[in-house]
């Protein structure tokens, strides 16, 4: 858990160096595309960037918020990958092959440990939570939202000339397209993990068929209203 754990220079950014993190970086290539990859290895470089520079998340587990980076999008591996379900929403994918590598990687590291690095990735795309919870969950959370957003929206902790460092050793590879298309084929592919989050959005604009209708709570609440609530106490 302590913050001194050994350093290297990677794209300019000062990260941690310990062989989990190693392992935690094997595995994140093993599974992902060139293009999924290079997002996480950015995530994790413009959260530590911005994070060396905000006090509040001085205090964070920095093995915890890089190997939560690393490992946030393995639930964009592909379906042949044992850790992916047809029921669970790539978060939790994610979150779940995350947390089974670090029972098998790393034995001595206990069960808030887990949670936190489960909690950064199940939450990552849940913007009205992650940041209100553990200072490693916002730590995540922010890397990877300066990966879609920029320097611009980064309240001056990242510098056009540390992104483009960062993009440089880890190029983009069209990435809106490609985060278009993962996106698509959840909805497509497994469109009940979708219906009641932000992937709602791309299928309604991209795939042919998806539909909301009778999917979302609102449409629940007749029966609630009509049948439960009517019911004798």
């Amino acid at each position: 858990m302590s913050s001194n754990v050994p350093t290297r220079i990677l794209a300019g950014v000062t990260v941690p160096d310990t062989p989990l993190v190693t392992a935690a970086v094997a595995f994140a290539r093993e599974h992902l595309s060139d293009m999924a990859f290079n997002h996480v290895m950015r995530s994790f470089l413009f959260g530590f960037c911005i994070a060396s520079k905000d006090p509040d998340l001085s205090t964070r587990d920095l093995e915890a918020h890089a190997i939560s980076a690393i490992l946030h999008d393995q639930g964009w591996a592909g379906k042949t990958a044992p850790f992916i379900t047809k029921t669970k929403r790539f978060e939790v994918d994610g979150a779940d092959a995350a947390r089974e590598f670090l029972r098998r990687e790393a034995p001595g590291w206990d069960k808030h440990r887990l949670q936190l690095v489960w909690d950064a990735i199940a939450l990552h795309t849940t913007v009205s939570i992650c940041l209100y919870k553990e200072v490693e969950v916002a730590a995540c959370h922010i890397g990877i939202g300066a990966d879609f957003r920029g320097p611009d929206h980064s309240q001056g902790k990242l510098t056009w000339e540390e992104f483009d460092a960062i993009i440089k050793e880890f190029p983009r590879l069209k990435f809106a397209d490609g985060v278009t298309e993962i996106l698509c084929s959840f909805c497509r592919d497994k469109p009940e993990t979708t219906y009641d989050n932000f992937m709602a959005s791309y299928g309604e604009r991209y795939v042919e068929g998806y539909s909301l209708e009778g999917k979302m709570l609102i449409d629940g609440m007749p029966y609630t209203r009509e049948v439960l609530d009517t019911r004798s106490t």
